[in-house]
């Protein structure tokens, strides 16, 4: 039985979660939800759902039968783009609804303990769609470390940028971008120990759009996170992201979350390269996933 879903908050994020839902024979998108009703009705006829203007009353369609809904995906923007996550998300929470949330988890640390906590309470599954390293490339770079091809992991050099003009608050670049790159680090390094941030504001900007960041995890490896709003050239040619991860045999190189990974042993000549694995050619293609 395909799993049927809603997609709340039908944006630029929200339509590419209703086109991937709508593109899985797994899954049947049942609903859209907006508060902008020209924007769900537009929505709801692009993809085939029936269109809600609120959470109250996508909740009470499903309470009275009049829809059946299995969860549902949070794609709400607001203030730097996690400014309305909690209250939606705790309303389709307290209905039972298991919900996939767009990062950031929300931009006050409270309020998303609170929703992590309710959660937990009511024995709901609730995620993050952290999507960087659900790419065969990103799998197979964590069979390596874990079958010891490295080693003793030692050192991690990470880089994750793009080019955003937005100009919020003083920490927008640090709350929007991050998550991603802190959640490949974990994934590969594990948690976080000790970090010392350094940060500049790009020519003209008002935010802190550039971040040199010094790491220290739990598990003893060191490393360190480059991130910026200004670094990427107008046609992307400067690349979203690298991840160069070396230890006590070897070292991998993954570039662009999925487009190259490469195995270089600390005592040979004899390079690994593997290209697109798994037929993943771009970022957008991990939605997927």
């Amino acid at each position: 039985m395909a799993l049927r879903v809603a997609v709340v908050g039908v944006g630029n994020i929200g339509s590419r979660h209703a086109e991937v839902y709508k593109a899985n024979p797994k899954a049947e998108l049942v609903a859209v939800c907006d508060i902008d009703r020209g924007r769900a009705d537009k929505a709801a006829a692009r993809f085939g759902a029936k269109a809600y203007y609120s959470i109250q009353e996508l909740v009470a369609a499903r309470k009275s039968g009049a829809l059946a809904l299995d969860a549902c995906s949070m794609c709400t923007r607001g203030e730097e783009n996690g400014g309305d996550h909690y209250q939606a998300t705790i309303e389709l929470l307290e209905a039972g609804l298991p919900v996939l949330g767009e990062k950031p988890i929300s931009n006050n640390i409270a309020h998303a303990r609170e929703m992590v906590a309710l959660a937990a309470r009511k024995k709901i599954p609730y995620g993050i769609n952290l999507n960087h390293r659900f790419t065969p490339a990103a799998e197979r770079a964590k069979q390596w470390i874990e079958q010891g091809r490295l080693g003793k992991p030692h050192m991690v050099n990470m880089r994750m940028w793009i080019n955003n003009p937005a100009e919020t608050s003083p920490w927008f670049h640090l709350r929007a971008l991050h998550p991603h790159s802190f959640d490949v680090l974990r994934y590969f390094c594990g948690d976080v120990k000790k970090v010392c941030c350094f940060c500049m504001k790009g020519e003209g900007r008002k935010i802190w759009s550039n971040a040199q960041i010094l790491l220290e995890f739990k598990g003893g490896m060191i490393g360190s996170l480059a991130g910026s709003y200004d670094a990427t050239g107008p046609d992307g040619s400067f690349g979203l992201e690298h991840v160069d991860i070396s230890g006590s045999q070897g070292r991998l190189l993954l570039e662009e979350a999925c487009q190259r990974l490469t195995y270089y042993p600390r005592k040979s000549m004899e390079v690994e390269t593997y290209s697109y694995l798994g037929g993943m050619m771009h970022f957008n293609e991990t939605f997927r996933s």
